[in-house]
């Protein structure tokens, strides 16, 4: 200090000086502990070190002989003592272990895990909970706080596992009621695989099945009452859909009663060929032959139909210009 009590420029300097080391040696700590917010800290202290101290020189190296600068004076000293207590704090702070400072900062620890451990739950991320979880249960000690959030998890996972795999067994039924079989076997697997800690997935690929024997076993008694009351053009139809599902040994008990409905059918169309050509009604007559040829190609009637097929379809074109 000098006569009048004031502190020198060369003191003033030695003070910045020392805050502005030490300013650099936090944001160093912080580098290296990769901790943001001791950075930050660091490098606004080094900030408001540099940028005050020509304030302070400039007004030392005024005339003090004026009350104004004596009040500014002391002013200077009260914002030195305060940046002087502040960096004896901090290198207090800086001094402590982690674990003490983690004492110190316990219940705001908490408070953030808290917070952390409600977004993953929102964010359905279970298992990043369960994990925070523990740490706020063996590291700090809040068993009771981690038991209501595990319950917590616990339950918003049950519920949603349940939502998802309704949907997905839903979207299954779907596939079934649409006689996709192949797709609602695989269907079945990957529900199974992907939520195999649900009961309601036990059995699904033998669900499929059933409702596909079912529905062969549907179309087969169909098949007899059309061919049984001589709805021929419905029993075939049922003929064609039920060789997707009869194996061939399965096949022979309606062999009979099949050949029954395709003579009546082939027959059928004979008819309404013949009567068509009587008609002259050509085009009729072409989409006649062309179902004769394309579902009976070997019988002597289609034969016979080849070779007039192309006459009556120039007749149709010649009659619709």
């Amino acid at each position: 200090m000098d006569q009048d009590g004031m502190l020198s420029p060369g003191w003033i300097a030695a003070i910045y000086g020392s805050a502005a080391a030490l300013s650099a040696a936090v944001a160093m700590r912080g580098l290296l502990a990769e901790n943001d917010q001791w950075i930050l800290f660091g490098i606004l202290a080094m900030l408001l070190t540099i940028t005050t101290l020509p304030i302070c020189i400039g007004l030392r190296s005024r005339s003090s002989s004026s009350a104004e600068q004596g009040i500014e004076s002391d002013r200077i000293r009260t914002q030195l003592k305060h940046l002087n207590d502040s960096i004896d704090s901090l290198n207090e702070n800086m001094i402590l272990s982690d674990d003490a400072r983690r004492v110190i900062n316990r219940r705001k620890e908490r408070d953030l895990l808290r917070k952390a451990i409600e977004e993953d739950i929102q964010s359905e991320d279970w298992d990043a909970g369960l994990v925070l979880v523990r740490e706020l249960a063996e590291r700090f000690g809040y068993r009771a706080d981690a038991e209501e959030f595990r319950a917590k998890i616990e339950a918003a996972r049950s519920q949603t596992m349940h939502r998802s795999v309704n949907q997905a067994i839903t979207g299954l039924d779907t596939m079934i009621a649409e006689h996709k079989w192949d797709q609602a076997m695989t269907e079945a697997a990957r529900i199974s695989r992907v939520f195999h800690d649900s009961p309601a997935v036990d059995g699904l690929r033998h669900r499929v099945e059933t409702a596909k024997e079912r529905y062969k076993y549907e179309i087969e008694r169909k098949f007899l009452h059309a061919a049984q009351e001589d709805r021929i053009d419905q029993a075939m139809e049922l003929l064609k859909e039920m060789d997707h599902y009869l194996t061939e040994h399965e096949a022979e008990q309606f062999q009979e009663v099949a050949r029954g409905v395709i003579g009546k059918a082939r027959d059928n169309l004979g008819v309404q060929f013949k009567l068509a050509v009587n008609d002259r009604a050509w085009d009729r007559a072409a989409d006649v032959g062309q179902r004769i040829i394309e579902e009976f190609p070997n019988s002597r009637m289609a034969s016979e139909i080849r070779t007039m097929i192309d006459s009556i379809r120039k007749r149709a074109e010649a009659i619709t210009r």
